[in-house]
């Protein structure tokens, strides 16, 4: 516990516009400015959008540790339920909030420690999605709540899930996430957004989408060719280079 959280340095409209792109799109314009290597900052497919329908999410971090598989060594205050000093804890990140919870026991998943109790319980704390390494559980009632949730499993119960702490970097299908990191998930999965560039990336991405377009536009023309594509291949690969 105790690392420092990382400011909000974006407007409500800045998420939102955010919120608005793919993660895709997000990703190639989060490369263009050559913060990160091109295969970090995004979890594994280990990690997937169980609430497809859904709207996407941009949030900040908000992160904890649990277990499953065995009870807590000190069984003293211990309950289900019971973590005000976590949900105080959460409420020191700025909104919205994203909870990113690494489940550390050895097959991790046993037990969901989200389902339809915490779920309600967390979004009342102002946060809007789940992700973890481990599962969820009371899918039909979470989904009508509109609170979005990515995992590895789906679990029966919630066995002896308990944090063990909480607001240090944790890790969910091999993506480090410290407090306070941004974060954006959709159907494709779930990345962080570099804070440093966050408030540039939307006019990065509206390039990028500008360039998809005029190839996608020009290979379904009756002027496509093999030889019109790599002339314009040229093109797009020099402008975005510049």
């Amino acid at each position: 516990m105790g690392q420092t959280i990382k400011a909000n340095r974006l407007t409500r409209a800045q998420l939102e516009e955010l919120r608005q792109l793919s993660t895709c799109v997000t990703a190639s314009a989060i490369e263009t400015f050559g913060v990160r290597m091109h295969n970090a900052g995004f979890a594994d497919s280990s990690i997937g959008c169980v609430f497809r329908e859904l709207p996407a999410v941009v949030g900040y971090a908000a992160t904890a540790r649990i277990r499953s598989a065995n009870p807590p060594m000190e069984k003293q205050g211990y309950f289900y339920y019971d973590r005000a000093d976590w949900w105080k804890h959460i409420l020191t990140i700025p909104v919205p909030r994203i909870v990113v919870i690494e489940d550390l026991d050895e097959r991790p998943g046993l037990g969901a420690f989200v389902g339809a109790v915490h779920a309600h319980i967390l979004k009342a704390l102002g946060c809007i999605a789940l992700v973890t390494n481990g599962s969820v559980r009371d899918l039909s009632e979470i989904r009508a709540s509109g609170f979005q949730l990515f995992a590895s499993h789906v679990a029966v119960s919630h066995a002896y899930a308990h944090v063990f702490d909480f607001g240090g970097e944790v890790r969910a299908g091999g993506l480090k996430i410290a407090p306070g990191d941004l974060i954006q998930g959709d159907v494709h999965g779930v990345q962080t957004i570099p804070l440093e560039i966050a408030d540039r990336v939307p006019a990065a991405a509206r390039e990028i989408l500008k360039r998809r377009k005029r190839l996608t536009e020009f290979c379904r023309s009756d002027d496509f060719s093999v030889e019109r594509l790599q002339e314009l291949m040229k093109q797009e690969e020099k402008e975005s280079s510049v």
